[in-house]
């Protein structure tokens, strides 16, 4: 896939950025004055040492009720790239990049939905690459420098990321699906975890899967099967 590049100074956030153009375009910002991250959070990055960038998809051929298919894709090419530097990693439901219990990267995605299609997506993806500090107010962040204790050339991990996620994209649109490889790379998978509910509810059970529409499927301590849509219940991290 083409990858048609432009990098930024300064950028209010790189979702902002791309916005209004076509399939393939990138945005690869050294700040950004407001990242957005899931759950209505804020990104922080850090100047050359850190890498935020966006790009545009044009998923058409997707059904808009499978749209979860495509953050799966995301979130493994992410996870894809990492492992390329030798670091394994996992998805913590719905698409946070975890090393351990700790977060390297997260991913914001913006649809425009046409009809029963998707029409057009901005992928925001945010990465730790350099850093060897966070603020204290970050609960608990990682970089691929504190992992192996190598600096990395943010450019270089760009053109990887970028490279499997065009191979996992052009094979989504070819008709394979990501679900198995999500679901073995899923963080918490058919462990006993802490979860908690909007009103602050906490609960145990144990991640069994995730469902193409988006749902985690939590196994009660009843053995009951349920089904949570994104917000409508987190998984508590350890302490």
């Amino acid at each position: 896939m083409y990858w048609d590049i432009e990098f930024f100074e300064e950028t209010t956030s790189t979702n902002d950025a791309v916005h209004g153009r076509g399939e393939g375009a990138v945005a690869v910002a050294a700040r950004q004055t407001a990242g957005r991250g899931q759950r209505g959070n804020k990104w922080c990055g850090v100047q050359g040492e850190s890498l935020t960038f966006s790009v545009v998809l044009e998923p058409v051929f997707m059904p808009a009720a499978k749209q979860f298919l495509l953050s799966e894709v995301v979130a493994l090419a992410v996870s894809d790239a990492l492992l390329q530097y030798g670091i394994g990693s996992k998805v913590k439901w719905p698409n946070d990049i975890y090393i351990g219990e700790r977060k390297a990267a997260g991913i914001l995605i913006e649809n425009d939905i046409r009809g029963n299609v998707l029409g057009q997506s901005v992928v925001g993806i945010g990465l730790n690459v350099n850093q060897s500090a966070f603020p204290e107010d970050l609960p608990n962040p990682v970089s691929m420098r504190q992992i192996t204790g190598m600096e990395y050339n943010l450019n270089e991990v760009l053109t990887t990321v970028l490279g499997v996620l065009g191979h996992r994209y052009e094979a989504l649109k070819a008709g394979d699906t990501p679900e198995k490889d999500y679901t073995r790379r899923l963080y918490g998978i058919d462990e006993r975890r802490l979860f908690a509910l909007p009103d602050g509810t906490r609960f145990e059970g144990i991640i069994r899967g995730v469902r193409s529409s988006g749902e985690l499927m939590i196994e009660l301590s009843d053995g009951t099967l349920h089904e949570f849509l994104f917000k409508e219940v987190e998984l508590c991290l350890p302490t």
